[in-house]
């Protein structure tokens, strides 16, 4: 179950983010993950609670106010085939949106299936 967190600077309107949030999907979909486990958030910020560098480390161009920072969290054990196969799918899908790669930083996260409790408080790998 991965779980999305986009991180974005304020304002952004529900089209920018749906933009953002159908192509993360997309792509975890097309690396595995079942359609219906979609689990996304969006955490707007003021640009004043969200700093970011421009060029780090080696941006072609810079970036600008439609930086997106994309987390996803998921279970421990995906090759980085599999992770480099999914941020070339992912790339392609946003720039196809209208979002330019450029302006996307992902962040994998990994935890043990024992770690999610999916709801009732079961752990359903455990």
């Amino acid at each position: 179950m991965p779980l999305v967190t986009l991180t974005v600077c304020a304002p952004k309107d529900a089209a920018f983010k749906a933009s953002v949030l159908d192509a993360v999907h997309a792509a975890l979909i097309a690396s595995g993950v079942p359609a219906t486990d979609r689990f996304q958030r969006v955490l707007e910020l003021p640009a004043e609670d969200f700093r970011y560098d421009a060029s780090y480390p080696d941006v072609a161009g810079a970036r600008d106010g439609d930086f997106v920072l994309i987390e996803i969290l998921w279970s421990a054990g995906r090759s980085v085939k599999v992770k480099k196969a999914l941020l070339a799918d992912l790339m392609q899908r946003l720039q196809a949106a209208g979002r330019d790669p450029e302006n996307v930083m992902v962040c994998f996260k990994e935890t043990t299936w024992e770690n999610w409790a999916f709801a009732g408080g079961r752990l359903l790998h455990t």
